[in-house]
């Protein structure tokens, strides 16, 4: 018969969360004393240290695009979707900061490795393809296409431009703002057309 579960898991994720947001170099006894479990609760939990951090990015980059989506969804215009979309992290920085601050500033691969169970590297990629269907749509309700080129378009607006923006600040309004303003100004220049065979 298995021992029973005395430490709750989720609040080691918002731990491991708290600290990758802190600093890329997570360690399982720092962890451990930050959590207050023994180094071998992470192990029999989660395996290895790598799987843990990738089910934190996981669990974190899967609650952004759901909260991207839904404030995409409720845009007024295909424009407006865009910059909402770009906005999505100030928002998500609202309700998870350190979620946020861990998705914008700390590449995946070097948190948590490229060696990952097979079942955790096939969530990662499924949130990848989730983020660019979610372009393509973008791109197809402006310029009713999903090329390359109009994608690249989308991608500046809602990965690049909000990277460079709220690297200095997340929370500030007037950031938000410039980053709207940018949005919409990249958005007048339409993609290039596609090249004819």
């Amino acid at each position: 018969m298995p021992r029973p579960r005395v430490h709750d898991l989720d609040a080691l994720l918002d731990v491991a969360e708290r600290l990758a947001a802190s600093s890329s170099e997570v360690t399982v006894r720092g962890l451990a004393a930050a959590a207050g479990v023994p180094n071998g609760t992470i192990y029999h939990a989660f395996g290895s240290l790598s799987a843990l951090l990738a089910r934190v990015w996981l669990r974190a980059a899967t609650a952004f695009l759901d909260l991207q989506t839904s404030l995409v969804d409720q845009a007024a215009s295909p424009v407006e979707a865009v910059v909402a979309a770009a906005d999505a992290p100030a928002a998500f920085a609202a309700v998870r900061p350190d979620g946020a601050r861990m998705l914008l500033e700390v590449r995946g691969d070097r948190l948590f490795g490229p060696e990952l169970p097979d079942e955790l590297a096939d969530a990662l990629h499924a949130v990848d393809k989730r983020l660019v269907a979610l372009l393509v749509r973008l791109a197809r309700q402006l310029w009713d296409r999903g090329d390359g080129l109009a994608v690249d378009v989308i991608t500046t607006c809602v990965v690049d431009l909000p990277t460079a923006f709220f690297r200095r600040d997340i929370t500030d309004p007037l950031v938000r703002a410039r980053l709207a303003a940018a949005v919409r100004a990249v958005l007048t220049v339409p993609p290039r057309e596609k090249d004819r065979p």
